[in-house]
């Protein structure tokens, strides 16, 4: 395959065949290739969202009707370099139909959380690729507090919408 093949199939990450190539790639070489084209990198990290949130989904316990979407809110992080504000790992709701379930935080006080303690419990309970995969989209396009991310399963579109 010449360079401009390559090219030309990397511009069109929906294409099943490059969809198929971009799943098996890891991490690392996901960003790498973020250098050469950021679209096909944020479409790679979508998929890894939606592959990771329908095996949680698969996982679950109980004969009640498949899982349609799952959501996630955002969070802000603070690091020695400062704040950002990044998805969080964990699934806000995970439900069988399309309706959006009221994630509006139902505090209006924040409770500080020790920077160690937010990384250790990302660490313990949150599926890794999954917190990374969440982490790169938040970098491609930074979320605002109130967002919230919604993976639609039998679409596999992971879109981004205000409550």
């Amino acid at each position: 395959m010449r360079h401009e093949e390559l090219a030309a199939l990397l511009a069109e990450p929906t294409a099943p065949l490059v969809r198929a190539a971009l799943r098996v790639l890891p991490p690392r070489t996901l960003e790498s290739l973020a250098t050469v084209t950021g679209q096909a990198a944020e479409q790679a990290w979508r998929q890894v969202v939606v592959d990771r949130v329908r095996a949680f989904a698969a996982e679950q316990p109980g004969d009640g009707p498949q899982a349609v979407t799952a959501y996630f809110t955002a969070t802000e992080q603070r690091t020695g370099s400062g704040t950002s504000v990044s998805w969080s790992p964990f699934i806000a709701a995970l439900t069988p139909t399309e309706e959006m379930p009221d994630l509006r935080h139902t505090e209006t006080t924040a409770r500080m959380v020790p920077v160690g303690e937010a990384a250790r419990a990302e660490e313990d309970f949150a599926d890794p690729k999954l917190s990374e995969a969440l982490h790169r989209l938040a970098a491609h396009d930074p979320p605002a507090h109130a967002d919230v991310l919604r993976v639609h399963l039998p679409t596999s579109r992971v879109t981004r919408v205000k409550p």
